[in-house]
């Protein structure tokens, strides 16, 4: 059976309602939807020092008031002063980083206690895969610390040319001089 749904009669109370119902609808601020997209000092703030204390921007832009990680792109290439400001955030960075390799390297291992019969613990082994996510911790930092701040925390490689090992050439024209004659005296010997 389908029930019948019965019409509530209209009155003018009930069209007053829905009248003041609808104007506060129409009158009240609308709620922004979305992300930001405009440009504030503010927003640039919070950014770079959530950047400076370790956090990557990809899960910066993941918070739902941030805006997305395209839209902080346009604004590196727009503004001068936050493209500095975004520069000096990803040095701090790589030093945050540097300290966050100290203190993951300081942190006591997990151990496994290897007991004996009657409970006794006999021997203490070291969780091995613990251990190799440290490692992975302290590497992931290195190499992000050595691409923010290459002078720094980057591999030192000397190549020749730079101020310390200048380049040297040598223009040493006897070497031609010499071959010619030797192909001369050659052609003189076959001929």
């Amino acid at each position: 059976m389908t029930e019948k749904k019965t019409k509530t009669p209209v009155t003018q109370e009930s069209l007053s309602q829905e009248l003041e119902q609808f104007a506060k609808d129409v009158a009240a601020p609308k709620k922004k939807m979305g992300r930001p997209t405009i440009f504030t000092q503010d927003l640039a703030d919070t950014i770079c020092v959530r950047l400076s204390l370790g956090e990557s921007l990809r899960s910066i832009c993941r918070d739902d008031h941030m805006p997305a990680q395209q839209t902080v792109y346009v604004w590196l290439n727009r503004d001068k002063a936050f493209q500095d400001q975004y520069a000096r955030a990803r040095e701090e960075q790589a030093d945050t980083h540097a300290d966050e390799i100290i203190a993951i390297a300081d942190e006591d291992p997990e151990v496994n206690p290897i007991r004996d019969k009657d409970g006794n613990v006999i021997d203490i082994k070291i969780d091995s895969g613990y251990v190799a996510y440290q490692k992975q911790r302290i590497e992931a930092r290195k190499w992000t610390a050595a691409k923010l701040r290459p002078k720094k925390y980057g591999e030192r490689v000397t190549h020749a040319g730079d101020d310390e090992s200048p380049l040297v050439l040598e223009n040493n024209m006897n070497v031609f001089g010499e071959l010619l004659k030797a192909i001369k005296l050659q052609r003189q010997t076959e001929g």
